[in-house]
């Protein structure tokens, strides 16, 4: 690299995808993407599903018209930068730079030149997985970085969560809470970890990707529908939400998976509840998602225990958490309807066998609606990298 104004600076971050076991639905202040309700997820392999993103700034690049404002490329398409949540994390980032270099003349003034950005997903972006989650989160620690900011995790959660609300959560490996915070300027509404991966390394996922299709109602917007004319809504924020979170930290430190699948499935159901008392109402599952619900029933039943747990997001999606002793009963029984299609990971396969077949209704109707599976675990959370897309 050139000395001097041209100087290129760069840095790179893997960041994960977290799939929430207490939902967020519903914001009290949508400026500040401040949530009505806390909320936790479990984050995902970085081998399975992760985004890598480059940052870079350079006095040059202010010269040239092409690179002159902030830019984005996403899996090689140019991305708008210039929405209300990417200029929020962008200037928060800015403003924590800008106060290194008051403090310390000899800084070169990264804060004042034009960021460049190349993200990749290794995953399909329009699969409905928490892309944004995983985006936002990869923007920031790389630019963090970019930066040298000696800023932890935590203080990080407060910029990516203006960026995406789930992304905050994604700062952090393993089990990862999000807490609502009280404060009206969303100082204290955070990410902490509440256990590390390798506290319970054996939880695994199996997602089943449903219909890749754009959702019909966007989340924000189904969010601001919700809080405004659900009943159910307000108690579940006030009742449900704040007892399901205590019962799954406690799930979690005591790796009692019967407690937290059970949590799991009662919240994804309590969250879709309020959806469809929204007026009008809102419906993100499907046929294909309701078979899936039925298959991990009918899976539990027949272990005689509770071996899985659905969860559902914004979208017809459905994603079973199992432990991987479990991996027979559960994977055995989703592969041996859905074995045609893409995904599987054939060294978890090897002699597995299932040990039940799935009623006829639900297997046709999850054979017709799954397009590809992705098999995943827990995981860590970002990680530098020397992997550069710039």
């Amino acid at each position: 690299m050139a000395s001097g104004d041209s100087k290129v600076y760069r840095a790179s971050t893997t960041a994960p995808v977290n799939i929430a076991v207490v939902k967020y639905w519903g914001k009290r202040d949508s400026k500040l993407n401040l949530p009505t309700n806390s909320s936790l997820s479990v984050t995902l392999s970085q081998s399975d599903l992760r985004t890598l993103t480059t940052a870079s700034c350079s006095a040059s690049y202010a010269t040239s018209p092409e690179t002159s404002s902030d830019s984005l490329l996403l899996n090689g398409k140019p991305e708008d930068v210039t929405g209300a949540r990417t200029q929020a994390c962008f200037r928060e980032l800015r403003r924590r730079r800008a106060a290194l270099e008051a403090a310390d003349s000899s800084l070169p003034k990264l804060s004042t030149f034009p960021l460049r950005l190349v993200s990749e997903n290794n995953f399909p972006t329009a699969a409905g997985l928490a892309s944004s989650a995983a985006g936002f989160a990869a923007l920031v620690r790389a630019v963090a970085d970019l930066y040298e900011l000696p800023d932890s995790p935590a203080e990080l959660s407060l910029i990516a969560r203006q960026g995406s609300g789930s992304a905050c959560r994604s700062l952090f490996g393993g089990y990862v809470a999000w807490r609502e915070g009280k404060a009206e300027d969303g100082s204290d509404s955070m990410a902490d970890q509440v256990a590390e991966a390798a506290h319970w390394p054996d939880m695994r996922a199996l997602v089943l990707v449903a219909s890749a299709a754009k959702k019909g109602v966007s989340s924000t917007s189904g969010m601001q529908q919700t809080v405004a004319t659900s009943g159910l809504f307000k108690e579940r924020i006030a009742t449900v939400v704040p007892q399901n979170m205590a019962r799954m930290e406690k799930a979690i430190q005591e790796r009692d998976f019967e407690a937290f699948a059970e949590v799991t499935m009662r919240d994804s159901n309590s969250f879709h509840a309020t959806c469809a008392d929204t007026y009008p109402p809102i419906f993100y599952m499907n046929d294909v998602s309701r078979a899936a619900v039925r298959a991990v029933e009918a899976i539990n039943a027949k272990a005689g225990r509770t071996v899985a747990a659905y969860t559902f997001d914004a979208g017809p999606n459905a994603v079973v958490y199992y432990l991987e002793k479990d991996s027979e009963p559960v994977v055995g029984t989703f592969n041996h309807v859905l074995g045609e299609v893409e995904g599987w990971k054939k060294e978890v396969l090897a002699g597995l066998k299932p040990t039940m077949s799935l009623d006829e209704g639900v297997a046709a109707l999850l054979k017709s609606g799954i397009s590809r599976v992705i098999m995943t675990g827990v995981g860590e959370g970002p990680q530098k990298t020397e992997e550069h897309l710039l």
